[in-house]
């Protein structure tokens, strides 16, 4: 997988970094976060797929979201960039998408945008909330 050709490449630059996947235990995943977002901390990067971070990860130390391995579902990426804005982030959170020209992730992305502007119109607009009905 790509994460880990960038993980590879960072070592060999000689940042201190961290990186988990789906296969990293809960506890490990804590101990990560904590030093990540302990001030002054050395590593000043975090390398995780957007399904393997879960509910509930704090990143409010970062200040830069890269999505580099756009998901099919939309609320995923959204979700990933989220991380970052956080209660406690004290600084401005910039987001940047990679994305090849005429390549699968760039119908991915295309599809993700069309299913947020179908969200935006219609979910979003009350059609689907609990109040509605079809009769």
């Amino acid at each position: 997988r790509y994460i880990y050709i960038i993980s590879v490449h960072i070592f060999v630059t000689g940042w201190a970094f961290f990186f988990f996947s789906g296969t990293t235990k809960s506890e490990d995943r804590a101990a990560l976060l904590k030093k990540f977002n302990e001030p002054g901390s050395q590593y000043f990067i975090f390398l995780l797929s957007t399904r393997a971070g879960g509910l509930g990860l704090n990143l409010q130390a970062a200040d830069t979201v890269i999505i580099f391995d756009s998901d099919w579902n939309p609320h995923q990426d959204l979700q990933a960039q989220d991380r970052a804005h956080r209660i406690g982030q004290q600084n401005e959170v910039r987001v940047l998408r990679l994305c090849t020209v005429n390549s699968v992730e760039e119908k991915i992305l295309a599809a993700a945008k069309y299913k947020l502007n179908v969200d935006q119109k219609v979910i979003q607009a009350g059609m689907f909330d609990q109040k509605s009905s079809s009769h």
